[in-house]
C-alpha cells in the first residue's frame, strides 16, 4: 500500500470502561489477552505502515512504557497531550504535525481490527488516491455486534457521505486524510465532527462500506461480552 503513515487515537479518558480505566488507559485494555493498542499496531504493520504516531493523555506514561517494552516493526512516536485534552479534531491536528503534507490513516483502537479488514483498507486507499478526498470506512448498523448504535452517516451512489435524519451507517473508526482538511484551524480542543460537517457540506467526504461484522468496545458491558467471545 502507498499510505505509510498512521495515527492511533489514544488520548481519551475511557470513562465508559470504568472501573478498568482507573489504573490503565483504555488502549491498554485487553481483549482475549491482547491490548487494543497492540492489535491496532499489528494490523497497521500488516498493511505496510512504517510510521505510527499515538496521541495520549490519560495515564500516558503507561502507553509510553508499553511501547518501549515491545519490538514493533513500524517506527512509533507517542505525542502527549499534557494540558487540556484536545478532543478528536485537535488531537489529530496536533499529533499529525510530523506527517506534514502526507496522507495518513487515522485509527480508533476501540474497534477490533482483524485481517479481514485488509481488503477494505486497500479499497479505502484506492478511493482516496483516485479522488484526493478524505475517505472513511463505514459499516451498516445491522452488522454491529453492539446494537445500541443509532447510525452516524448515509452514503450516496457517488460514495459521498451524508448526514440525514435516518442514518444507517456507523463510522468504524478508520479514515484516510491529510492535514489540508484542517485549513487554518489552530491546535485547541475541537471535534472531528466539525471538520466532517464542513467536508460533507462541500461534498468532499467519501466513504467505503465494510462487509465485516463490527466489534467495537463501546462500554464495559460490551467489553465483558466480547472478552468471552473468541474473535478470529
Amino acid at each position: 500500500m502507498k499510505v505509510k503513515k498512521a495515527l492511533i487515537l489514544s488520548a481519551g479518558l475511557g470513562t465508559r470502561l470504568l472501573p478498568l480505566t482507573k489504573k490503565i488507559p483504555k488502549p491498554l485494555v485487553k481483549i482475549n489477552g491482547v491490548t487494543l493498542l497492540e492489535n491496532s499496531i499489528k494490523f497497521l504493520s500488516s498493511l505496510g505502515v512504517k510510521h505510527i504516531v499515538i496521541n495520549s493523555h490519560h495515564l500516558y506514561g503507561k502507553i509510553i512504557n508499553f511501547i518501549k517494552s515491545k519490538k514493533f516493526s513500524p517506527r512509533i512516536t507517542v505525542v502527549v497531550e499534557k494540558g487540556k485534552i484536545l478532543d478528536t479534531g485537535g488531537g489529530i491536528l496536533n499529533a499529525s504535525k510530523k506527517f506534514k503534507k502526507e496522507a495518513f490513516f487515522v485509527l480508533n483502537p476501540d474497534t477490533i481490527w482483524k485481517k479481514e479488514y485488509k481488503r477494505e483498507f486497500r479499497k479505502l486507499e484506492q478511493i482516496y488516491l483516485k479522488n484526493k478526498k478524505p475517505t472513511m470506512l463505514l459499516v451498516h448498523k445491522k452488522n454491529s455486534y453492539d446494537q445500541s448504535f443509532k447510525g452516524d452517516f448515509n452514503i450516496n451512489s457517488k460514495k459521498e457521505i451524508l448526514r440525514q435524519k435516518n442514518n444507517r451507517f456507523i463510522f468504524t473508526g478508520a479514515q484516510i486524510i491529510d492535514r489540508s482538511i484542517f485549513k487554518k484551524r489552530k491546535i485547541k480542543p475541537f471535534s472531528m465532527n466539525k471538520v466532517w460537517d464542513e467536508l460533507i457540506k462541500n461534498k468532499n467526504l467519501l466513504g467505503v462500506l465494510s462487509g465485516n461484522k463490527f466489534f467495537h468496545i463501546n462500554n464495559y458491558k460490551i467489553y465483558k461480552k466480547l472478552n468471552k467471545k473468541i474473535i478470529g
